[in-house]
């Protein structure tokens, strides 16, 4: 009983504390809207996006919904980008000749909507601050170098089935430019992550010494 009432009240700072930061990111993510930078965005990744998914049309709301749900999730924002990933689904919807079948775009769209490169994993980031992480900010580079892995490997295999050539210019361009992106935190930021005391001492990070 003692538990469940201790429990409980954790499980509410927790949500208080992802409520201060949702509502800081998505009031970003909305001037961000307001000011066009969203619709810029989409048009930097209309010459990707029109070759990864040929069936979608330049221009088409679809492209819009797909970036603010990359948006969302390379901030860590899982909860914003939830409805998000639906507005999408719901626009590819209108374009898919087939309705009860999803159509190569969907797919595409629902293997890196599920894989979602993390730049900054801020909820991550709130739940080890408040459970009294030494750093919080520790599992940045292992959590951008699984994800970043994750989505190019679900792509690999949605383009090796869906026979998406990989291999064209512009195509290799993005992915070159954001493998270097990637590459380019990681040498920033791994030295000192790996001077870390809980990444120098693997035995100290299983250890409580490293959540306070």
């Amino acid at each position: 009983m003692e538990a469940m009432f201790s429990l409980s009240k954790s499980a509410f700072e927790i949500s208080l504390g992802l409520t201060g930061v949702l509502a800081l990111w998505l009031g970003i993510m909305r001037v961000g809207e307001k000011s066009g930078f969203i619709q810029l965005l989409t048009q930097s990744l209309t010459p990707l996006f029109s070759r990864l998914m040929p069936d979608v049309p330049k221009g088409h709301p679809a492209l819009g919904a797909i970036v603010m749900n990359i948006s969302a999730n390379a901030l860590g924002l899982d909860n914003a980008a939830t409805p998000l990933g639906i507005k999408a689904m719901k626009e590819l919807q209108t374009l898919n000749p087939h309705p009860d079948t999803a159509s190569d775009a969907q797919i595409l769209f629902l293997v890196i909507n599920t894989a979602g490169v993390t730049l900054f994993p801020i909820t991550i980031f709130t739940y080890r601050a408040q459970l009294g992480a030494a750093n919080p900010t520790d599992v940045f580079i292992p959590i951008l170098i699984a994800t970043y892995m994750s989505t190019l490997g679900g792509l690999l295999s949605v383009a090796f089935v869906q026979k998406i050539n990989l291999l064209d210019k512009v195509v290799m361009a993005y992915l070159g430019g954001f493998t270097l992106v990637v590459g380019g935190l990681h040498w920033l930021i791994f030295p000192a992550y790996r001077n870390s005391k809980c990444f120098s001492n693997p035995r100290l990070s299983a250890t409580s010494s490293c959540f306070h």
